[in-house]
């Protein structure tokens, strides 16, 4: 019964996004254009892409902690064992982000001259992306790599 309730809501929510971010880009792309910035398209309802996007990424954040303690919950009280270990992965990424800030580059680009880049020229911002990027590429390799072991160990079980 539960689980009937909770693929009905989540239906509905994945319909409602949809639905909404499909306006959007609609809007986004058929609503106009302001005057050209440096010659480029500049249109109307950038903004409205960009906090719908925003929306997006804390409802996802809301969700991920709201599952996560709930989830933590759940298994301390029926295993302790398994909820520290669930504790632990958290843990873990932790480490890799901090590990991937701390070997980022903080030198200041010398090809940024325009002035209102100069801002994010900064080694905070610089050692940031680098810690985003070099945080895709672990998480890349390790995801190809439990693909990879996950189909020779089913092929080595048969």
């Amino acid at each position: 019964m539960a689980v009937t309730k909770i693929r009905k809501f989540s239906s509905w929510v994945l319909v409602a996004c949809t639905i909404i971010m499909l306006v959007v880009v609609v809007v986004f792309f058929l609503g106009g254009d302001n005057e050209p910035y440096n010659g480029q398209w500049n249109p109307k309802y950038t903004d409205a892409l960009l906090y719908w996007t925003y929306a997006l990424f804390g409802m996802t954040l809301v969700a991920i902690l709201c599952f996560v303690i709930l989830q933590f919950a759940n298994n301390l009280k029926a295993d302790p064992k398994k909820a520290l270990s669930g504790l632990g992965i958290i843990v873990l990424f932790a480490v890799m982000f901090l590990g991937t800030y701390a070997i980022g580059d903080g030198a200041p680009m010398q090809s940024l001259n325009k002035p209102d880049l100069e801002a994010y020229n900064t080694p905070f911002w610089l050692k940031l992306t680098d810690m985003f990027l070099f945080s895709i590429y672990i998480m890349s390799f390790l995801t190809i790599m439990g693909v990879v072991v996950g189909s020779v160990k089913r092929i080595w079980e048969k």
